[in-house]
């Protein structure tokens, strides 16, 4: 079953957890999520919104729902999902998923580019998320690759991981 617009509508770190176990779905293709990263505000120095609303932040001030694509190193498509209330910029980063290690190795696997920046992952013909009913035990671990946050941000326990990635 494709998650609802309430499913994302709710505080990042809550969804962040539930994404764990969820399948993504592109043009047909379909990966677990076996890890994901939560990104809190303008609070969170690791957000991109941290320095405020800015051209390329602006999609994380919108809905609940709405898929925020950034290019990572020039090279690499970072998919994440705007959770929570508008003009509260949240997202969860979906970092890995079964057989696609990495936020950029599952986004080329999937063929997801920049184009699907701002569209919206409840009613996208050609990206979503579902829920089949998989269950797993999730553990947390600090998030990865934020050296320029705080010091306080970079321990936080905001990554969520299928515990020993076994799913399927």
């Amino acid at each position: 079953m494709r998650l609802s617009y309430e499913f994302y509508h709710r505080p990042c770190l809550e969804v962040a957890r539930d994404l764990v176990g969820k399948v993504l779905v592109h043009n047909g293709q379909r990966l677990r999520i076996s890890e994901t990263e939560a990104y809190c505000g303008e609070a969170d120095t690791a957000c991109h919104a941290s320095k405020g609303r800015t051209r390329r932040t602006e999609v994380m001030y919108m809905d609940a729902g709405t898929v925020y694509i950034y290019l990572c190193y020039g090279m690499h498509w970072m998919l994440n999902i705007v959770t929570g209330q508008a003009e509260q910029p949240e997202a969860v980063l979906i970092r890995a998923c079964v057989d696609a290690e990495g936020p950029g190795r599952l986004t080329k696997c999937l063929g997801i580019t920049g184009e699907l920046n701002r569209s919206d992952v409840v009613d996208s013909p050609e990206l979503w998320i579902e829920d089949d009913g998989f269950i797993c035990e999730v553990t947390t671990d600090k998030r990865v690759g934020i050296g320029y946050a705080s010091q306080e941000d970079q321990d936080r326990l905001w990554r969520f991981k299928i515990k020993n990635n076994t799913a399927e």
